[in-house]
């Protein structure tokens, strides 16, 4: 069925293409070349109750849906991809803690949440459970009223900021996805192994960090024992992974649209071949269906629908719009694109992470096509 944006949430986009126009922009791509965490964007973020946009009016959140999510996240990723990233990391463990904590816990930490003053990392992925986690290995056995978690974490974004990291550990040797339990840990319980220096989202970086023996009292146990692995299905914040696609590919047209308009080459504007005009079409086809397929999955999602496979079909489409995208700007740009004069090379180094990042796209194409297979079986 066709979507249409409510008037609400067309008004909270043109709230947040300004702020990133105004906030984020002029300081986009120092951020990157420092490798700087945005703290006084997260900041003003986090005054503005976006750091908890999902989450109930009741706890301090803005009660919004998920396609209010996208629609956000879209216009701070074409400004900034780690800007949202780092809200949208934040924010997807301040959901589960909403949807599964303790009323003690909703009450203790989600309006903290909602401002950013309680800032959340996630725990997931380990040396051997990477796109495949039913390899992790942190454990967490049982010590009187708490828990004795052991192992190690990677991939952890705004560690260097959080105050909990929610910790996946193996409690128990039911078949995955059971046996693994969900945990809100100090960030203090943590030692740092390492930082990695990556390709993009340099402003938020992704660290290593190792558990040895830490108790954990059971009231930050977050869900039931052996179901926190589970619960990860239970809310859509995924949909925030190609919603930063759809922005850095519009991020790119945009860029693509304005140097070939200024450019000129044989006294005339590159914009004016026919060939440069075919290509910022093809750009602006990638953008438009990109948006359409993620708004789908996201409004799926509020209407309470299966969104499996919108949200599969949004990741493939909209993290390759975002790459091919990058690429072409930056090509269209030609020399001066290849150097940091220009925000595009930022563009395309930031993107590529998206097709890994919530799942290599491998995995999602591959079953989206066995889904496709069954159903003809």
């Amino acid at each position: 069925m066709p979507f249409h944006p409510t008037d609400a949430q067309t008004a909270l986009r043109s709230e947040a293409r300004e702020f990133a126009t105004d906030e984020i922009v002029p300081v986009a791509d120092e951020l990157d070349h420092e490798a700087r965490y945005p703290a006084d964007i997260m900041s003003a973020l986090g005054e503005r109750r976006w750091t908890g946009l999902t989450l109930p009016e009741s706890v301090g959140g803005l009660g919004r849906g998920y396609v209010a999510l996208a629609l956000v996240t879209e216009e701070l990723a074409a400004a900034s991809m780690p800007v949202a990233s780092a809200l949208n990391l934040h924010l997807g463990v301040a959901q589960l803690t909403a949807e599964h904590g303790t009323p003690a816990q909703r009450d203790r930490w989600l309006d903290s949440m909602a401002r950013f003053e309680t800032v959340a990392a996630l725990g997931l992925s380990e040396d051997n459970a990477g796109s495949d986690k039913s390899g992790i290995e942190t454990t967490a056995e049982r010590d009187g009223e708490g828990w004795r978690l052991t192992g190690h974490k990677r991939w952890v974004s705004n560690f260097h900021e959080a105050d909990l990291v929610c910790t996946y550990a193996r409690t128990g040797d039911e078949p995955f996805p059971g046996g693994i339990t969900a945990f809100l840990v100090d960030s203090e319980a943590f030692t740092l192994d390492r930082e990695w220096d990556t390709l993009g989202a340099r402003p938020v970086p992704a660290c290593r960090v190792t558990l040895e023996d830490a108790f954990v009292p059971d009231e930050r146990r977050l869900g039931a024992v052996g179901e926190g692995y589970r619960h990860r299905s239970t809310v859509a914040n995924g949909v925030n992974v190609p919603a930063r696609g759809v922005g850095i590919a519009r991020a790119a047209r945009d860029a693509a649209a304005t140097h070939t308009t200024d450019r000129k080459q044989g006294g005339n504007p590159l914009a004016d071949r026919q060939g440069v005009r075919w290509e910022l079409a093809s750009l602006t086809c990638r953008v438009e269906t990109a948006r359409a397929v993620t708004l789908r999955a996201a409004d799926r999602a509020d209407r309470g629908l299966d969104y499996g496979r919108a949200m599969a079909t949004a990741k493939l489409e909209a993290t390759e719009a975002a790459v091919e995208n990058a690429n072409d700007a930056l090509q269209l740009h030609g020399g001066i694109g290849y150097t940091r004069e220009r925000s595009v090379e930022r563009y395309l180094r930031d993107a590529k992470l998206l097709t890994i990042a919530g799942g290599p796209n491998a995995g999602h194409r591959d079953a989206l096509g066995a889904a496709v297979v069954e159903e003809h079986r």
